[in-house]
């Protein structure tokens, strides 16, 4: 299964060993998930990671980093994508364009009314609301 981490997920694992977030990453490999995620995402990781405790840039490098695929940031799509977020169009795109079985995210703000459901076929959770619907 290919999972698209957005970078608000992969800063949750990078900032925290005990979520959601951090459980995906521990995980992928013995569950054979393939994480992916963009350029755009780890950017924006790479620059909010400052702002975390110390501890989150050595987990990014060391832990979180080295588990995932990183792909380019694809801006073609062949269909229409009305999405008021701008800024999320890039991950949104790019996941589609991955063929992700997932697009996993913790951004409330700009995803709220997609989280749930499904943009393209893509269906877009939480990182807690796909492990429980793994129903393991």
């Amino acid at each position: 299964m290919r999972l698209f981490l957005d970078s608000s997920v992969l800063q949750a694992a990078a900032g925290s060993t005990s979520g959601a977030s951090r459980l995906l990453i521990t995980s992928a490999k013995r569950e054979g998930w393939i994480l992916v995620t963009s350029a755009y995402c780890v950017r924006e990781v790479e620059h909010n990671l400052p702002k975390l405790k110390p501890k989150a840039s050595i987990d990014w490098r060391r832990t979180i980093k080295p588990a995932l695929t990183v792909a380019g940031t694809h801006l073609v799509l062949d269909r229409p994508l009305l999405y008021r977020a701008v800024k999320d169009r890039p991950v949104v795109i790019t996941a589609l364009s991955l063929k992700a079985d997932f697009l996993l995210t913790l951004d409330r703000d700009d995803f709220h009314d997609l989280l749930g459901s499904s943009v393209y076929g893509l269906p877009i959770r939480t990182p807690g609301e796909f492990l429980k619907g793994l129903n393991r």
